[in-house]
């Protein structure tokens, strides 16, 4: 069975002509909503739909999308709150210091030390950088910069992430 990993949400229509306001999860979203990409928009109690994209442009926030042989409002506004899928076997290459997300999530992160620091649960990408926030045991959670002087090595096999916490990053006062 095809496993597949999202791409965005559609949040909403996008004037009168078919386009569709998507919030996306990608950070390739120039290859994923590239014209002629096949994407698969996944909805709750129906059966997946294969969509090719005609257009995409960048508007605020969102990733504005027009897909083949949709003309209309009318044609796209059933697909709000659909969610946009890649199939895994689609995903391209990456460079070796580069990893998709599922990749990430669920990793052992330890410091310099070796000490098991926690597990990634999820990335934010609130501007120049990711953020990868680390679940602790009974702390809360370590909000880590995914930059170079930080994530010193990154080991898919192993399942382990090694760390340089900078000083003060870390405040378990609270």
């Amino acid at each position: 069975m095809t496993e597949y990993l999202n791409v965005g949400k559609i949040v909403n229509t996008q004037g009168l002509k078919g386009e569709v306001r998507v919030i996306s999860q990608t950070d390739f979203p120039e290859l994923r909503y590239k014209k002629g990409s096949v994407l698969t928009l996944f909805q709750e109690k129906k059966e997946p739909i294969e969509l090719v994209i005609k257009s995409h442009r960048k508007h605020k926030n969102f990733d504005i999308v027009s897909f083949e042989d949709h003309f209309s409002i009318n044609d796209i506004e059933k697909y709000r709150d659909g969610i946009l899928k890649v199939a895994k076997d689609d995903l391209t290459e990456l460079s070796k210091d580069e990893f998709y997300y599922h990749e990430i999530i669920g990793l052992t992160v330890i410091d310099e030390t070796g000490v098991e620091v926690g597990k990634i649960k999820e990335i934010l990408s609130p501007g120049a950088n990711d953020v990868w926030v680390i679940q602790r045991a009974k702390k809360k959670d370590l909000l880590l910069p995914y930059i170079e002087s930080v994530v010193k090595k990154v080991d898919l096999e192993t399942g382990l992430v090694e760390v340089e916490i900078p000083e003060g990053l870390i405040d378990d006062e609270n």
